[in-house]
């Protein structure tokens, strides 16, 4: 983790800018020419002589000022026509925009020469340790951890680690497609995934189980009234109705079925997850690559504590293959830590970690409820 170093604002170059300009949208969904693109860094913007931060912070989208002069970052097919809507190229601060791209390089921006500097390498030790500390804080200072699963998760025998996680109050949304939950509750129905047992085989008409999962939850009507019902009796999904994580599963052209709580429109699931992504103080990309991307695109690059403060938002991306996290990294989100691993090693290795500093620490395993979100400010979320 970098110590966040705030621009000093008393600065000629900054007290002496501009207010940054606004021109009105000229019709829904559609942006000024001109307009500024942001970024996941922290972007101050001059209005009426101070410098401010925008609410909802994340790229590829626009800072829009509103009725009441305060200021978001909006996706364009938000914006509204007449709404006021910030222009300008430059991230200096000139045209009264600066972007704090040095905001977390630490000691990259001195620009030494060193050996074995790559971000993300199989060859690099994995800091468990460290990520369990990081897992632990956030749940004492009531922080709310992102969960991003893919379904090698399930298939590894990683299954009972993330339910442990969810048990004991270190996930604060699970975000993963409608292949992650069908594999889970095959699971649980038949003690199959995909038709292969839990020692790796593949059994007898198990390719048709996974269907006949999603039919038992189909009739049913959701997969909490199958909880309800007894028909899913562990397991991921169980875990989070019985415990009350919310959950979003977004849908791709490849489903089946889908599960009935499956977004399948990918506009709708995209407002879905930005309703977590925006409360996120953590978040662990776990095994999927479009889930992954996607989410780092939605992420700002840090967090707004409840005194105002800003600090790394720790983006923790764990896949088989570097190709994953260096994806991540080439889309944006810069500050995702690379673990090359595979999911079922890392699931039981953090939950080692994380058990082991519980203890030395003589924290409870289960979590003290009154303090969730207590100190991290969740920024207003708009959308489903």
């Amino acid at each position: 983790m970098t110590t966040f170093s705030p621009p000093d604002f008393s600065a000629p170059r900054f007290a002496n800018a501009p207010d940054a300009t606004f021109v009105p949208a000229p019709a829904d969904g559609v942006l000024p020419e001109g307009f500024f693109s942001t970024t996941n860094l922290p972007t101050y913007v001059r209005v009426g002589g101070a410098w401010c931060l925008p609410r909802e912070p994340r790229m590829d989208s626009a800072l829009v000022l509103d009725e009441r002069g305060e200021l978001w970052v909006r996706e364009g097919r938000r914006v509204r026509a007449g709404e006021r809507v910030a222009v300008g190229a430059a991230e200096d601060g000139r045209e009264g925009i600066y972007v704090h791209s040095t905001a977390f390089l630490g000691d990259e921006a001195r620009g030494e020469f060193k050996f074995m500097t790559s971000e993300v390498s199989r060859e690099k030790p994995i800091e468990y340790a460290v990520m369990a500390q990081l897992l632990i804080e956030e749940r004492e200072r009531g922080g709310y951890p992102i969960w991003v699963t893919g379904p090698a998760l399930v298939h590894s025998r990683a299954r009972s680690d993330m339910v442990w996680f969810i048990r004991h109050g270190f996930v604060g949304a699970l975000l993963a497609g409608n292949a992650v939950a069908v594999h889970d509750i095959e699971a649980s129905i038949f003690g199959t995934t995909l038709g292969m047992s839990g020692s790796g085989e593949a059994t007898t008409g198990g390719h048709g189980l996974h269907m006949r999962a999603i039919n038992r939850v189909r009739a049913a009507g959701s997969i909490a009234e199958a909880v309800h019902r007894g028909i899913i009796t562990d397991g991921i999904m169980h875990a989070c109705v019985v415990h009350g994580v919310p959950f979003v599963l977004t849908g791709s052209i490849r489903d089946d079925g889908p599960l009935p709580d499956v977004i399948t429109d990918s506009v709708a699931g995209q407002d879905a997850m930005k309703r977590h992504t925006t409360r996120a103080t953590m978040a662990l990309l776990i095994a999927t690559a479009l889930h992954a991307i996607a989410t780092g695109n939605m992420l700002p690059a840090f967090v707004t504590d409840a005194d105002g403060s800003l600090r790394e938002l720790p983006t923790i991306c764990v896949d088989s293959s570097e190709f994953v996290v260096s994806k991540l990294k080439d889309r944006g989100t810069h500050q995702a830590f690379g673990v090359v691993t595979n999911a079922q090693d890392f699931m039981h290795i953090l939950r080692l970690y994380v058990e082991r500093e519980l203890d030395a620490r003589g924290l409870p395993t289960s979590p003290d409820t009154s303090a969730v979100g207590s100190r991290a400010r969740p920024i207003a979320a708009t959308g489903r």
